[in-house]
């Protein structure tokens, strides 16, 4: 169950729900989620009282169409894992939101599973203590 923060700068309602669906049908794809386990944060910045800040780094150039990803779940996913996740975010985030890829950056933090509360106080995924 991944949990999913989008960030955007004044991409609008349509273009950060497109990117939202983009970033949980590759989840399904590539890591096998189900499709039931969409947990997500879409927030669009105004750049007034908030904003994103985005440079050239690695050859790639960025612009305003910036779309910022955190992708946080639980360990033991492969490298290829990850790198299919990557490439198969870009594609739906092009083609529905139109967002270029060079603008879909992405990162993935891995934890334990003591570390998910879903709610009533409990660490559903963690053994209970003896």
């Amino acid at each position: 169950m991944p949990f999913v923060r989008i960030d955007t700068l004044q991409a609008g309602p349509r273009r950060l729900q497109a990117l939202g669906r983009a970033v949980h049908e590759a989840l399904v794809e590539t890591l096998g989620v189900p499709p039931e386990d969409r947990f997500q944060v879409l927030t669009d910045h105004d750049g007034r009282s908030g904003a994103l800040h985005c440079d050239d780094h690695l050859g790639v150039h960025r612009d305003e169409g910036i779309a910022y990803i955190a992708i946080t779940m639980r360990a033991g996913r492969t490298p290829d894992q990850k790198r299919a996740l990557y490439r198969r975010i870009a594609e739906p985030a092009r083609d529905h939101a139109g967002t270029e890829p060079r603008n879909v950056f992405v990162t993935a933090t891995e934890n334990a599973s003591i570390d998910w509360s879903l709610g009533e106080g409990e660490a559903q995924y963690a053994p209970a203590p003896a």
